[in-house]
């Protein structure tokens, strides 16, 4: 069974690992798309801070993931059909977007099923970058007021 789930997968941390590895006690292959900084902008206001490119070398490094395939237009059909993914694991913020309800008929008109996983609110690569910008904001501040 190919199980196939997408994601930016920038500041990879524990929540990514854990998500990656439950896909794993699904299936047999784990195949993980990764939005390119394009696709990403469509629906984000920042782009990752990690390059394409070194975001997939770390996913092929994972034990869990066995296929890694960089994904550059928002949507997830073609990679269904190409990777003929058995289920597809989608997070708790999936939403009824065209390009979410065009894999969910395709999925389910060809007796596939879609997993969903409620993600971990404590991590998170947003809070990541805010956490980092906080702290050297509030460096910045402890500076300027000893000088």
């Amino acid at each position: 069974m190919v199980v196939y789930t997408v994601g930016t997968f920038d500041l990879l941390h524990v929540g990514h690992l854990a998500l990656l590895e439950y896909c794993k006690t699904l299936g047999d292959v784990v195949a993980v798309g990764v939005a390119s900084d394009k696709v990403v902008n469509s629906y984000k206001p920042n782009v990752p801070i990690i390059a394409l490119a070194e975001r997939e070398e770390m996913l092929k490094a994972l034990s869990c993931v066995d296929i890694v395939r960089p994904y550059h237009e928002l949507e997830y059909v073609s990679a269904c059909k190409e990777l003929n993914v058995d289920i597809f694991v989608i997070g708790g913020d999936w939403g009824d977007k065209p390009h979410n309800i065009n894999v969910e008929e395709y999925l389910k008109s060809r007796g596939k099923k879609i997993v969903q996983v409620v993600y971990n609110p404590r991590t998170s690569s947003t809070k990541i970058k805010k956490d980092v910008i906080a702290q050297f904001q509030q460096r910045r501040d402890i500076e300027t007021a000893i000088i």
